[in-house]
């Protein structure tokens, strides 16, 4: 076992502004010379690429369908090792979901932190409070934050609604300055908004009187594997700009851990690939840069000539529609026979198993594009809703609207990247 402190933040329903106060919390934490470790629930790219802002450190996923519970295990007990304090951010309200933000809280013991959207209510904010958290008797409560709040006497009413048994972790005001804005996909990218340290730092100015230190927690250690060198030798050169950038650094850290070298290029605005062994065009943004997409044909002919070699090519959502024909009828790269179309409503959502030759791959898709293609898919994925996600392989091609967790299965991973 070792100890670490920490929390899970959540909320009774979406757009509470938990990944602010989540962002605020981490940042305040770390204002006080603290290591701080953020984690998010389920799959999602763009949260954590806020909280990455606010504690300086690469974040990480915890999702039992795409990473599985051994591999949250393994993740928490190398935070606690390398970190003061660990903080993780629910996904939609607290008990929504299949693992909701309190299943993975119970399974990891983490202490809950609320944060609720308190504008219009008083006293109710402590029945509120005290009613989530004693639901589900294996929750551990740490306390609640109110966000929006519409005074410093509004805050503390709401502070004496609370009963004793939970902390109370400060306040957020009411500030349209402190919002985040967002897109179809989510909030936007870190790197787009522009005084998103400003918010940041004001918020964590705004709760950091009043913030106690979250419990310890004992974490785990996790049964050792021994992570065979699948990849050793190998260099990976991954896409990674402003239109390629849904990538998981749990994957970069199982690549580098089967012994493959990374390196990084940008298909908007490099003339031609690095040499590499294989290459991965993860998902983002295309659908954006159609203009500098279909200006780049230096880039284009550097991506067929890469595939006329025969080097491994992994094509993920964004990336998959990027390598084919056209984007809304805008020409792109090419390479795969077929056209990709974004609608008005999402196409595609969930953690998902993908079925492969080598084994069950943990993956998630969540896309509003469409592929039209007459290749037929090689493997498949199931929906909740009985429909599948294909995965394609055109020559040296691997393509899906599918977004890959390597950890959960490094074998099948490999097999991406080996000719």
């Amino acid at each position: 076992m070792h100890q670490c402190h920490a929390i899970l933040v959540s909320a009774p329903a979406s757009g509470q502004g938990k990944t602010l106060i989540t962002a605020a919390l981490a940042r305040a934490w770390r204002n006080c010379g603290l290591r701080v470790q953020a984690f998010k629930c389920g799959p999602d790219f763009l949260d954590p690429m806020i909280l990455e802002v606010a504690t300086g450190r690469p974040v990480y996923n915890l999702d039992f369908t795409m990473c599985g519970e051994i591999d949250g295990e393994a993740q928490l007990y190398r935070a606690a090792l390398q970190s003061d304090l660990i903080i993780v951010e629910g996904v939609m309200g607290l008990y929504d979901g299949t693992p909701s933000s309190a299943d993975i809280a119970a399974r990891f013991n983490l202490p809950v932190l609320l944060t609720i959207d308190a504008s219009g209510m008083a006293q109710t904010f402590g029945a509120l409070a005290a009613g989530l958290l004693a639901h589900y008797p294996q929750l551990k409560a740490a306390g609640v934050l109110a966000n929006k709040v519409g005074s410093t006497g509004h805050a503390q009413l709401l502070k004496n609604s609370l009963p004793t048994h939970l902390g109370w972790f400060g306040a957020l005001q009411k500030d349209e300055n402190l919002s985040l804005p967002e897109r179809h996909l989510g909030l936007f990218r870190a790197s787009e908004i522009g005084d998103l340290e400003d918010k940041i730092e004001a918020a964590a100015k705004a709760i950091e009187a009043e913030l106690p230190l979250p419990p310890s927690v004992d974490f785990k250690v996790p049964a050792l594997k021994n992570q065979p060198k699948l990849l050793a030798n190998k260099t990976i050169a991954i896409a990674r700009d402003a239109a390629f950038c849904f990538i998981y650094q749990a994957n970069l850290d199982c690549l580098t851990d089967m012994g493959a070298s990374l390196k990084f290029f940008s298909p908007l605005h490099d003339q031609c690939l690095p040499e590499a062994d294989a290459y991965w065009l993860p998902g983002g943004y295309p659908e954006l840069h159609l203009s500098e997409i279909g200006a780049n044909v230096a880039m284009k002919n550097s991506l067929q000539t890469a595939f006329e070699a025969n080097k491994p090519i992994l094509a993920e959502c964004g990336g998959m529609m990027a390598l084919s024909d056209s984007i809304d009828n805008q020409p792109t790269f090419g390479l795969l026979a077929g056209k990709s179309q974004i609608h008005g409503k999402l196409q595609g959502l969930g953690s998902l198993k993908a079925k492969l030759p080598q084994g069950e791959l943990g993956t998630h898709t969540f896309h509003y594009g469409s592929f039209t293609t007459e290749l037929p898919p090689i493997a498949t994925a199931d929906t909740r809703f009985g429909k599948v996600e294909n995965i394609y392989q055109h020559g040296s091609i691997i393509a899906s609207f599918l977004h890959f967790y390597f950890a959960s299965n490094p074998k099948a991973a490999a097999y991406f990247f080996l000719s």
